[in-house]
C-alpha cells in the first residue's frame, strides 16, 4: 500500500469534548488520501469511547507519557505519511479542502521540507474570528505560523525529535534547528487551521516566554542570540506582573 500524503495526529488528555470536535472536523475532509492518528496520555474520562465510536482513526494509543512533545514524538513514530501535522484536541482545519489544496501545493515545489499557512483564532462566534497571517520570513525570536497550521516531512520528526526538556518551546526549538539545516520553509497564503486558544502555551504565557528564551540561548548561543532574547524580556516581564 502506497503512503498517505498526509498523517494527521491528534495529541489528547483528559479532553473528550475537545478531541471530538477535532474528530468530527478530520471526517469532512474532502482528501482520502490521509491518515488519522489520535495519541491519548492515558485518559480517564470518556474519551476512550470517543476513539472507539469515530470511523476515521487509523490508529490510536493510550498510555501514560512525559507530556505533550512526548505525545507527539510518539505519534510521529507511528505515522506512515511523507508529511505530517499535529492537530491536537479542538483544534481544526480551516475548510474540508485544506488538504488538498497543500497537497497541490506540495506536489509543485518538491524543494519544499516546510510548509505553513496562516491560521484562524476562533472567537465565541464567526464574527469574532481573527485572521493572524503567518510572516514570510521566520522570526529569530519566535515561530512565524502557528504549528496547527504547519506540515513537515515526516523524516525530519524522526531524525530530529521534539526536544522534551523543553515543556513549552519544544516545537520552536524544532524548527529553528530545521533552519539552521537548511530546510526550505515555504509560506502558503491560506487558512490552514482553527486554533484553540485553550492550549498550554496561551495559558501559560511567560513561561512560554521564558522556554523560547531558553531554546535561543541553545540554538544560538547567548552571544548571538541576545538581540533576540532581550526582544522576549519586556513581554516576559509584563506577562509576569499580569500573573500570566
Amino acid at each position: 500500500m502506497d503512503k498517505p500524503f498526509l498523517s494527521i495526529v491528534t495529541v489528547t488528555r483528559n479532553a473528550a469534548p475537545l478531541l471530538l470536535k477535532t474528530i468530527r472536523n478530520v471526517e469532512t475532509l474532502d482528501s482520502q488520501d490521509i491518515e488519522y492518528i489520535v495519541v491519548d496520555g492515558a485518559s480517564t474520562d470518556n474519551s476512550h469511547s470517543v476513539i472507539a465510536d469515530s470511523h476515521c482513526i487509523d490508529k490510536w494509543i493510550s498510555e501514560p507519557d512525559k507530556g505533550i512533545y512526548d505525545a507527539m514524538n510518539k505519534g510521529a513514530r507511528m505515522a506512515q505519511g511523507e508529511w505530517l501535522i499535529f492537530m491536537n484536541a479542538g483544534d481544526t482545519f480551516a475548510s474540508d479542502n485544506v488538504v488538498s489544496r497543500l497537497k497541490e501545493y506540495a506536489l509543485s515545489h518538491p524543494e519544499a521540507d516546510v510548509i505553513y499557512g496562516d491560521v484562524i483564532r476562533s472567537g465565541d462566534s464567526p464574527e469574532d474570528d481573527i485572521l493572524k497571517t503567518a510572516s514570510d520570513t521566520l522570526k529569530g525570536h519566535r515561530l512565524a505560523f502557528c504549528h496547527q497550521s504547519v506540515i513537515c516531512k515526516r523524516e525530519d520528526l524522526l531524525e530530529t525529535p521534539f526536544d522534551i526538556s523543553h515543556k513549552y518551546s519544544a516545537d520552536f526549538k524544532f524548527f529553528k534547528t530545521l533552519e539552521k539545516k537548511g530546510k526550505k520553509f515555504h509560506h502558503i497564503n491560506i487558512p490552514v487551521a482553527r486554533f484553540d486558544t485553550s492550549g498550554i502555551s496561551t495559558q501559560k504565557r511567560s513561561k512560554g516566554l521564558a522556554d523560547n528564551m531558553k531554546v535561543i540561548a541553545e540554538t544560538d548561543g547567548i552571544i548571538r542570540g541576545l538581540p533576540a532574547i532581550l526582544h522576549l524580556l519586556p513581554t516576559y516581564l509584563i506577562s509576569r506582573l499580569k500573573g500570566k
